[in-house]
């Protein structure tokens, strides 16, 4: 994360009232201490050493912060629109290849820190453990409409698609499976 993107959610966590400073504790430093929990994979006793703060308090903060970020979903993530953006109708690259086309749906693998007696199913064939992780992207501003994530490596690209669509990805109203 950028500097920048940083000091920016920060910003945003403190102008929305999610989170405020505390007299011994920074928003600056928990949200550091958030992403660095998620970014490096490490548990509570390392952030302990590295910020010299109980494990209950990191524990406290790093919750406290995840509801926090929750909250800004609907800010982040849109729901998208049925009509075909202005990107592709204005564009004779674009139009006749993505012409009723109103989003990109891919998955991809992203590295994860799983419980021992599941790393199995999620360890991918470099021996790593990573999770495969579903998400559509709209063409016209390139936001997030929807994310699906925690399914072990092994899992069909199938399943994962028949998954989030029983929990809720739909295709727009007008679509007519041609595609």
């Amino acid at each position: 994360m950028s500097p920048m993107a940083f000091f920016r959610l920060c910003k945003t966590l403190e102008g929305k009232g999610l989170f405020t400073s505390t007299v011994h504790m920074s928003v600056r430093e928990q949200v550091l201490m958030f992403l660095h929990l998620l970014g490096h994979k490490v548990r509570f006793r390392v952030i302990e050493g590295r910020f010299f703060c109980s494990t209950w308090i990191i524990h406290y903060y790093f919750h406290t912060i995840l509801q926090a970020i929750l909250k800004l979903y609907p800010e982040f993530i849109s729901p998208p629109s049925s009509s075909t953006p202005l990107k592709i109708l204005n564009s004779s690259r674009f139009y006749p290849c993505f012409e009723d086309y109103i989003r990109a749906l891919d998955d991809t693998y992203v590295h994860a820190s799983i419980p021992l007696g599941d790393q199995d199913r999620y360890r991918n064939r470099k021996g790593g453990l990573s999770q495969n992780v579903l998400a559509a992207v709209s063409f016209d501003d390139l936001k997030f409409t929807y994310v699906l994530a925690r399914w072990e490596v092994l899992a069909h690209d199938s399943r994962v698609l028949n998954d989030a669509i029983t929990r809720g990805l739909r295709a727009p109203e007008d679509y007519e499976g041609s595609r």
